[in-house]
């Protein structure tokens, strides 16, 4: 990963962690309304649903030793420990993520069985075979070489081990991306600190070149497309705006750009994408 971009990301997500904790609580990811995205639910527990989701249709019963890369402050990693009684180790770039998690974890009693460090997910600093489930959720979009990536992923799990990727990605290419399109992508690349993201269906042929077994693929952007209005509006909330005012450039200007992940998703331009195969 670049210099530049390890730093962008990093100084991001140390500057916005705070205040989206502050609204949303641990988890920084999208919400799960339902199939077809037309259930009301509370907002925190649209996240929480779709990590239960996630787990049914990848069908993981149990885990013993999980990797979270691109743990945030730690919201998968917890909640995973603590539903397995796994051991659960969290990677991020961002210092200030990675000490809110650890901080989390021993107010939850978890300290003795979970690990926060900061790293990078294409040079990951643990063994081959180390983990029986690798979990990447709304990490992918960051890496700037998804195939390394993806075979990082491969190298750590144990054999017989299951990933779980799940990213942000645009159409499949059926048709070329037309101008509009592109500019729409990189106004999100600079927005959200992203190289850039690709089609589900690319994810899959990466997946089968690295040598991932039992490759199953889905598309749930209807599920999670009405999370965008929710963090809309809860922007514009008078604590949500005090704390912008003291979060940075960055952050303030990812809460003015939310418009974009909303009109890709109307557009059908930005997918969510799952990807799960086996070692």
């Amino acid at each position: 990963m670049s210099a530049t971009l390890y730093q962008q990301i990093q100084q991001f997500y140390d500057a916005s962690s705070g205040l989206w904790e502050q609204i949303w609580g641990e988890h920084m990811h999208h919400g799960y309304y339902g199939a077809d995205g037309t259930q009301k639910k509370d907002r925190r527990q649209a996240q929480i649903d779709l990590i239960e989701e996630i787990l049914k249709w990848i069908g993981v019963q149990q885990a013993e030793n999980i990797l979270d890369v691109g743990c945030g402050i730690g919201g998968s990693s917890l909640f995973l420990a603590e539903k397995f009684h796994a051991s659960a180790t969290g990677i991020t770039l961002s210092p200030v993520q990675a000490a809110r998690a650890t901080e989390r974890s021993q107010k939850l009693g978890l300290s003795d069985r979970t690990d926060f460090q900061v790293a990078d997910a294409q040079a990951m600093p643990f063994a081959d075979n180390s983990f029986d489930l690798v979990w990447s959720l709304e990490s992918g979009e960051h890496m700037p070489d998804k195939t390394k990536f993806m075979r990082e992923c491969y190298r750590v799990l144990k054999p017989g081990g299951t990933l779980i990727m799940v990213t942000w990605c645009h159409r499949p290419l059926d048709t070329p991306l037309t101008n509009d399109e592109q500019k729409h992508l990189q106004e999100i690349y600079r927005v959200y600190c992203l190289p850039y993201v690709i089609s589900l269906p690319e994810y899959e042929a990466i997946a089968r070149l690295v040598g991932w077994q039992n490759i199953r693929t889905a598309d749930w952007s209807r599920a999670v497309a009405p999370f965008w209005d929710v963090v809309i509006d809860s922007a514009i909330t008078p604590g949500a705006i005090w704390g912008l005012l003291f979060s940075g450039w960055s952050t303030i200007q990812a809460a003015l750009s939310l418009g974009l992940m909303r009109r890709g998703y109307e557009s059908g331009l930005i997918r969510f994408g799952l990807l799960s195969g086996n070692k």
